[in-house]
């Protein structure tokens, strides 16, 4: 009930960019370095979330700046949103890094991201910065997020609702069915793009979605609760497509999602896995 009463106010709340920067070149740096740092699973989904949330407060304070401007009509005001934008593109790599440490102090406290691990990360990518530039820039996201960074990923939404399956009696062995789960997360994460313009399309029965679907559509690419059962779901089928009805009931009784939206979302993520468009 908590986690789909987060989920509901995190979609009341979304921002215009969300999304924006959960592309694959983003995602796949993040995972790489997780996987660099041994992170565990749920650090390497949470960075890529913190950075999303930083990442759109700086392009709101941007838009915000730039309206103030507009304002104004004061000559040579411009310049401030022009350097507030080359600041936020040349300190990218810098913020990445920071929304990893937080995620892995978040997850492992100990095996946490040391700044000197840090530092020298950057330094092999040509990078100056000093030990206290990365301390400010931790601080920079934990106080733009106001500090509030500890928020459930899709993963604490996959894990639980296989906890409650498991609860219900669900047949398939939890082990598997948990890894196979993670495997396809990241998969989603990674083709995200792809994935929800299948499922789009589906939705509006058109190969040419208008621009006020694709906006309306926003709110099902950042439901946590679809991805997660559209995950397990998929997961089962590739595991064991016996027993795949039994638990797309299970997920719409649990969480209320509508067993078609349940299928096309598996659908959609099967269309990739595979690479075809057999159905």
């Amino acid at each position: 009930i908590r986690l789909a009463t987060e989920n509901e106010q995190h979609l009341s709340d979304l921002s215009d960019q969300a999304g924006c920067f959960k592309e694959t070149r983003i995602v796949e740096f993040t995972f790489l370095l997780s996987e660099k740092w041994h992170l565990d699973q749920p650090a390497r989904y949470q960075a890529v979330e913190l950075l999303e949330r930083f990442m759109i407060k700086q392009v709101e304070q941007i838009s915000k700046s730039s309206r103030e401007n507009a304002k104004s009509r004061h000559q040579g005001q411009g310049g401030s949103r022009s350097s507030l934008k080359d600041e936020i593109c040349n300190t990218f790599v810098l913020r990445l890094v920071s929304c990893v440490q937080i995620a892995s102090k978040l997850s492992l406290h100990y095996n946490r991201v040391t700044n000197d691990t840090a530092l020298r990360f950057l330094q092999s990518l040509k990078y100056s910065y000093t030990k206290q530039e990365l301390l400010e820039s931790e601080l920079t996201v934990l106080r733009s997020l106001h500090f509030q960074v500890n928020v459930s990923t899709p993963l604490a939404y996959v894990e639980l609702l296989l906890e409650v399956l498991g609860h219900n009696g669900c047949p398939l062995p939890a082990e598997p069915l948990h890894q196979v789960c993670v495997q396809l997360l990241d998969f989603s994460y990674l083709t995200r793009d792809t994935i929800y313009d299948t499922l789009l399309k589906m939705a509006v029965e058109n190969s040419t979605p208008s621009r006020l679907q694709v906006a309306k559509f926003l709110t099902v690419k950042e439901d946590f609760m679809l991805l997660a059962v559209g995950i397990i779901s998929t997961s089962v089928f590739m595991l064991n497509p016996g027993h795949w009805s039994q638990v797309v009931e299970h997920l719409n009784c649990i969480t209320g999602i509508t067993s078609q939206s349940i299928v096309e979302f598996s659908y959609a993520v099967l269309k990739h896995v595979i690479g075809g468009t057999t159905p």
